[in-house]
């Protein structure tokens, strides 16, 4: 067995749970076409489209799709008006995440215990009723334009929302799902000298408390730095690495990013798998772009003494470029998209946790190198 790595001190103690949370109850995307997002979704990763709100279903001015794989759910939001709030968002971000949002026992209580510790209000608790029942939500704000809903719906048992309805597709138009199971953390960018800001707000507003920090030092290639405390629920189920660019030699990823994005906002959202070779096979089948890792991290005897004994085949790990890094409490298995839209911006990063908490300490070098390869081939390094 490798020497086992120790996981970084937290930096902030973990304070009362005053804020108990359930799940991650969806991710909201703000999109310029929401029907072409929903398809590309559904043919390259698997979703299952599940429901529809728009002008067909009394909606005038925007369309949702509803989107679900297991423990996934995804809404894809889209105006049809150029002057609404959605279209700026679009407009200035491109297409991106405007809601992490997460399920409570009670929405209100979450925004009365949030904002009076100093959460910034987005939506007061609002009650919304169908025949279905009642279901209640409330807002407040994170970094960028993105936010944070509280959905309580234990009385609500309709397909998702009040004004959604079922999505009726023909089969051959609805690929099998992927195996994707369930959003295991996302990832936040803010700007320089913003991270710590972000911490303590996670910490004094939402309960959170830092379960790992790693500096300049942990996060660098010859280039390029940065460093990321991961803020986490009491249970850590609910996980937000929050990155800020370092001092580099020239522009790194997070950089790139915020000049993108034009702001703070999600970089990606890691999807969890319990087979992350059949997964990420189907998904290069379907024609889903990844990050290429180069042949030499794949060194046997390199890779033995780092991470030890692991169940998956080293040979099929290098045919599909995962990575793979042990922790204190067992070991994972990664690999990252390329970005899901024009801009440089948003991905997404596939997932298998063998008991593994951290997030992959011994893969950023390779993972960062492969990252600012694409970045010099955009003519943004």
């Amino acid at each position: 067995m490798p020497d086992t790595p120790t996981a970084p001190t937290p930096d902030v103690d973990a304070p009362e749970d005053f804020l108990p949370i359930k799940d991650t109850d969806y991710v909201e995307f703000y999109v310029g076409n929401a029907k072409q997002a929903a398809h590309y979704c559904a043919q390259l990763f698997g979703f299952q489209i599940r429901g529809y709100r728009g002008p067909e279903t009394g909606t005038k001015d925007t369309v949702h799709y509803l989107l679900e794989q297991n423990d996934i759910r995804f809404v894809l939001t889209a105006s049809l008006r150029p002057d609404s709030p959605i279209s700026t968002h679009v407009h200035r971000h491109g297409d991106g995440v405007k809601d992490i949002a997460l399920t409570v026992g009670d929405a209100t209580q979450s925004f009365e215990e949030t904002t009076r510790r100093g959460a910034t209000p987005v939506q007061e608790p609002t009650v919304h009723e169908d025949e279905n029942g009642i279901l209640v939500t409330s807002s407040i704000s994170t970094y960028g334009d993105t936010i944070h809903t509280f959905v309580e719906r234990d009385e609500y048992d309709g397909l998702f929302f009040p004004g959604f309805e079922p999505w009726s597709i023909d089969d051959w138009a609805a690929p099998p799902t992927t195996g994707l199971q369930y959003v295991d953390h996302c990832v936040g960018n803010v700007h320089e000298g913003d991270m710590e800001t972000y911490v303590e707000y996670y910490a004094q507003t939402m309960g959170f408390y830092n379960m790992l920090h790693f500096t300049d030092q942990d996060i660098s290639t010859e280039y390029s730095a940065l460093m990321s405390k991961v803020m986490a629920n009491g249970d850590e189920k609910i996980k937000f690495p929050i990155n800020e660019p370092a001092e580099g030699k020239k522009k790194s990823q997070i950089e790139e990013y915020l000049e993108y994005y034009q702001g703070a906002g999600v970089q990606h959202i890691a999807l969890a798998t319990d087979d992350i070779i059949t997964t990420v096979r189907t998904l290069r089948r379907r024609g889903v772009d990844f990050l290429q890792i180069p042949d030499s991290y794949y060194d046997r005897e390199v890779l033995r003494d780092r991470v030890g004994s692991i169940e998956e085949s080293i040979d099929d790990l290098e045919e599909l470029s995962i990575l793979v890094d042990r922790d204190p409490d067992g070991y994972l298995l990664q690999i990252f998209t390329q970005p899901v839209q024009d801009r440089p911006t948003v991905f997404f990063e596939i997932i298998q946790r063998e008991g593994a908490r951290t997030f992959g300490t011994g893969n950023f070098k390779a993972l960062f190198e492969a990252i600012e390869r694409e970045q010099a081939r955009r003519g943004n390094l």
